[in-house]
This record gives C-alpha cells, structure tokens and sequence, in this order.
C-alpha cells in the first residue's frame, strides 16, 4: 500500500533530513555518478545548485525522499527536463520514488518543459527502470559498461525519456 506523502518545495532548513537520504544512497555507489566519499557540504552544493529546483517528499514531518527538477540542456535543449530522485531507503517500495515521479512531471508541464530524459539509469537498479517504464518512459539509448557498480563491476548505463 503506498504511503501518503507530502512533496513540496524543498527550503534550507530540510537540508539535515534531506542529507539522511542523500548519503546512504551515495555512499552505497550503486545509482549515481557522485563519489561515494562525498562530504556533506560538497553534496549539499550539488543537491542545492542554482540550476536545480529542489522538492522533499515527507510524511509527517519525516523526509522520506527528495528529487531535483532543471532543464536537462541548455539553449536548444531547454525544453527538455531532467530530474534525479532519492529515496530514503526505509522507505523504499512504498510509493515514494513513483510519487516524486508523478509530481515532477506535473510540474515540469507547468514549467512549459515539452518532455523529460533521464541520462544516466544503471541498468541494475531494476526497479527504478522498471517505474521509469510503467511511468511512459522507454530507453532510447544504451552505453555500454558505463558505469562501475561497486558489487557488479562494469554495467551498462541506459539513457530514458518520454513526452510530457
């Protein structure tokens, strides 16, 4: 049953529960191009970057995710969004990742984004693909080995996107 969830703008002063979802899944190394020995502030500049827009998913006062909304190129590719989600991992197989999925593509329609790509979706993180795909999502590009899974090794990296 999934969870009811809050998700809104994320504000500084989430920065502390935000950051407990952020670092198990950075430290983990198994769905992000960020270093595992990431420090808090260096994540917290790249979470809170001027290009991104910021969104906590909550329950209770709880965050339980968080998801980045910028366009996913500039100039001629403007129009195209790109988004990066994290869940906290208590939390997983609730709701919480399809949720923040759903809002974000509500709310890059309203930012006047014509479609959404996600460029970098490690081909062994199965059930974000698999959401990705119920969501309308379909891979429209693959790159071999490229991406180095700490447990699997070289693993291919696929490129999704869909139409908003």
């Amino acid at each position: 049953m999934p969870l009811a969830v809050n998700i809104r703008p994320a504000q500084p002063r989430d920065w502390p529960q935000i950051w407990t979802v952020l670092e198990p899944v950075i430290r983990a190394g198994e769905t992000y191009t960020l270093p595992q020995t990431m420090s808090e502030d260096e994540a917290r500049t790249y979470w809170f970057q001027p290009a991104n827009e910021v969104f906590v998913a909550e329950s209770e006062g709880k965050a339980l995710g968080t998801y980045i909304l910028r366009a996913n190129q500039q100039g001629g590719g403007s129009h195209v969004a790109n988004c990066g989600y994290m869940t906290a991992p208590a939390a997983r197989g609730q709701g919480i990742a399809r949720a923040m999925c759903l809002h974000s593509l509500t709310q890059a329609k309203a930012r006047g984004f014509h479609a959404m790509q996600f460029n970098f979706v490690v081909s062994t993180n199965a059930p974000a693909i698999k959401l990705w795909q119920d969501l309308g999502f379909r891979e429209v590009g693959r790159l071999p080995q490229a991406f180095r899974h700490p447990s699997a090794g070289l693993v291919d990296v696929l490129v999704m996107y869909r139409l908003l």
